[in-house]
């Protein structure tokens, strides 16, 4: 029976790891994101295969670059598909989406800046700026009101 198990890969081993197993008509999903323009995978050391134990564990155990099923012994302990269906929901064009702080906000939603000299103020997010991530907010202080440009990972959406 088919049922989804942890790979540990070979140190920077998994996209090789990936590729072998794919070929061999195995469904492995090895999730990954972007940061900084490169690729990189989501569990570095880690993948996931579906397989049929113990059928088929020989030859994914002893594929090249893979350390170990994970597992007690020569006994893989099997995970929930959900867990797959969970981390596969979180994809947006394939790879992983991060949310730093939580929900994104969107025009209109109270913000506070969360990193950098200023941290802590807040705002109103008035409109996105561009491809480089940027967001104007309008701030509101005391005496002073002012729009600012910042980069939209320091920021995070105030709930209610």
């Amino acid at each position: 029976m088919l049922k989804w198990y942890v790979l540990n890969t070979k140190p920077k081993k998994e996209n090789q790891v990936e590729k072998l197993l794919y070929e061999a008509h195995f469904e492995i999903y090895n999730p990954k994101y972007i940061m900084d323009k490169s690729v990189r995978p989501f569990f570095p050391g880690y993948a996931f295969i579906r397989f049929d134990h113990p059928l088929q564990y020989r030859l994914v155990k002893y594929t090249r670059g893979v350390k170990k099923v994970v597992g007690i012994k020569d006994e893989p302990i099997p995970i929930p598909k959900e867990v797959i269906g969970g981390i596969k929901a979180r994809e947006v064009n394939g790879y992983i989406e991060l949310m730093k702080y939580g929900q994104e906000p969107d025009v209109g939603d109270e913000i506070e800046v969360v990193e950098g000299p200023l941290k802590g103020l807040r705002g109103i997010f008035k409109k996105e700026m561009g491809e480089q991530e940027r967001v104007l907010i309008l701030l509101n202080y005391v005496s002073y009101q002012g729009q600012l440009l910042i980069e939209k990972k320091k920021l995070k959406k105030v709930l209610s």
